[in-house]
């Protein structure tokens, strides 16, 4: 127990026999239950995590027949959680990553009520740029302002940390059947929980690198996909919360927004291109590109500020 609430651990875990134990051995003995998530491991995390139940009780093997991806694996114990009546459900990965001494500072807003989901941030501390990889912090940075725009939480950055804690209440409020699957898991999350009007906190945690995890994610393909699945999220979340649920106008700003400004960055380019290889271009031609280029960014600029405005309230006064 927690400050009076119980806490669950969530351990995703796929092929994780080189760390598993690592995590299960060094979490704190205020933590309550502990559900490994055998997501069809080739190797001996089964095994592994078989030998550590038999001397710790709080510990549970939850396994799937088939592959379901981390997103899927973790919407396994998130379920496995509310049916116990956990209070919170954190998550951390089965690859050691996540550093248990972050877990009371992760866990404490929403064990007094201060927010309903806690995520890591790595960035907040001065040595991420040194401990993550170039190209992950680049690719994360990236995804994390694509994530603020879907998901409408200006203030969270490191979207892709997995490290969370979040309460029974607030899991309730979204389907859990309904999170993506896959490595766009956390991002997914943050738009649901959006949409059902929940506080969100980042708080700071350890970046943890070079321990011999070995990760399966090619980054390339990972942006490209999230992007994907960001657009896609980007455009629910405006129609469930803006539309459907209560009406807002940003939603025309945001509409005349990505028409006007792409339309008139298409025809500037044009008109450019025009100038250089064939020769001028009608001033009428280039001041209505001008003007559709400038009108859209404003209206998108607009319809941001409109949307930072709408979700102040989702922004607790916690200190990371």
């Amino acid at each position: 127990m927690f400050e009076n609430k119980s806490v669950a651990i969530v351990v995703p875990a796929h092929n994780e026999e080189k760390l598993i134990l690592r995590v299960l051995e060094t979490l704190p003995d205020w933590v309550d239950r502990v559900f490994v998530v055998d997501d069809r491991s080739r190797d001996n995390t089964k095994e592994k995590v078989l030998g550590h139940m038999a001397k710790d009780s709080r510990v549970k093997l939850l396994e799937h027949v088939k592959n379901k991806g981390v997103g899927g694996a973790i919407a396994t114990g998130y379920k496995a959680c509310v049916e116990e009546g956990c209070d919170i459900a954190v998550v951390m990965a089965g690859d050691a990553q996540m550093d248990p001494n972050d877990l009371e500072a992760l866990v404490r807003p929403v064990a007094e009520d201060k927010t309903d989901y806690a995520k890591g941030n790595r960035l907040f501390t001065g040595q991420a740029w040194e401990i993550i990889p170039r190209y992950r912090y680049i690719g994360n940075a990236a995804l994390s302002l694509l994530t603020k725009i879907a998901s409408g939480y200006w203030h969270v950055a490191d979207s892709q940390c997995g490290y969370t804690a979040i309460s029974r209440e607030a899991l309730q409020k979204i389907n859990v059947d309904k999170i993506y699957p896959r490595y766009g898991m956390p991002n997914d999350l943050l738009v649901k929980l959006n949409v059902a009007d929940q506080r969100v906190c980042d708080v700071q945690v350890r970046p943890v690198y070079n321990i011999g995890e070995v990760s399966g994610i090619r980054v390339t393909s990972i942006i490209v996909s999230i992007s994907w699945l960001l657009i896609n999220r980007f455009f629910a979340r405006m129609v469930n919360k803006y539309i459907i649920r209560d009406f807002h106008p940003m939603v025309f700003f945001y509409i005349f927004g990505l028409i006007a400004f792409p339309a008139g960055a298409i025809s500037g380019m044009y008109l450019l291109l025009f100038r250089l290889l064939e020769g001028p271009v009608s001033v009428t031609s280039a001041l209505f590109a001008a003007f559709l280029s400038i009108s859209g960014l404003q209206f998108l600029l607009f319809a941001m500020w409109f949307d930072m405005e709408s979700n102040r309230h989702l922004k607790p006064k916690v200190r990371g």
